[in-house]
């Protein structure tokens, strides 16, 4: 029997490695979502940034300040306000061309999903946005009095995919509020209604190599521009639209 010698076997063992790396990354096994310690606890400025993470997604966080909104509007604008297409627009008047919901309640927004056509970088996307109970984010619901926080599974509106996850957290301060902003890009799952199933697609899709080739800088920063604008929109048309819808 042939006993391999030392350097051979480094010689064989460093391509599975580096296919390893490729395929699954370099945490393999660590959840690369970390919501709570930068969205929650985090004190000092949260950064606006992208950024690739070590299993190939693409981290997105941007921060808006809000002066003059309190975190109870921004609840309100998208559990009882935001309705119509128009409501759609005035949020980013170039960039938003129609809205939709889909398992709406009034006054609600866990368990619904945002149906919606708009423009990323100059190319018209159409995604369906279900948002979901912030616990499966954070492990707890992190909703009081001074904090409102919405949370989603992002996907394709014309086919049953989800490929992002996302947090938006506004937390009340002396000024009026900030808003921080994270989605995590190529969190790839198959859905049938508002459940995720196991299959090839998101076998394949949450690879390191598939990843790196589906996603690219520019991905992540016409998104960071677009939550930038978006939410600076919002943040100038909602304290006199909270106060005229809300005289009583």
């Amino acid at each position: 029997m042939r006993v391999l010698s030392g350097s051979l076997i480094i010689k064989l063992l460093i391509p599975l490695l580096l296919i390893s790396l490729l395929i699954f990354g370099f945490k393999p096994f660590k959840d690369s979502l970390d919501p709570e310690v930068t969205l929650i606890e985090e004190v000092d400025s949260y950064q606006s940034e992208t950024r690739r993470l070590s299993d190939g997604s693409y981290l997105v966080a941007v921060r808006t300040p809000m002066p003059s909104v309190k975190a109870e509007m921004v609840h309100w604008w998208f559990a009882e306000f935001l309705k119509t297409t128009e409501h759609y627009k005035w949020w980013h008047p170039s960039d938003h061309v129609w809205m939709d919901w889909e398992n709406k309640i009034p006054g609600e927004i866990i368990g619904a999903s945002h149906l919606v056509h708009e423009y990323i970088g100059g190319e018209l996307s159409k995604f369906r946005i279900q948002f979901v109970n912030p616990s499966e984010f954070f492990g707890y619901n992190p909703n009081d009095g001074n904090t409102f926080v919405i949370c989603a599974r992002a996907g394709m509106l014309d086919i049953e995919i989800n490929i992002a996850k996302m947090c938006h957290i506004v937390k009340n301060n002396e000024n009026g509020s900030e808003m921080r902003s994270r989605f995590w890009l190529g969190h790839v799952a198959s859905r049938e209604g508002n459940q995720t199933v196991p299959s090839i697609t998101g076998f394949l899709g949450n690879m390191a190599i598939s990843r790196l080739f589906a996603l690219s800088k520019k991905d992540a920063e016409d998104l960071k521009l677009h939550a930038k604008e978006e939410m600076s929109f919002l943040a100038k048309l909602l304290p006199s639209l909270y106060h005229a819808q809300n005289k009583n």
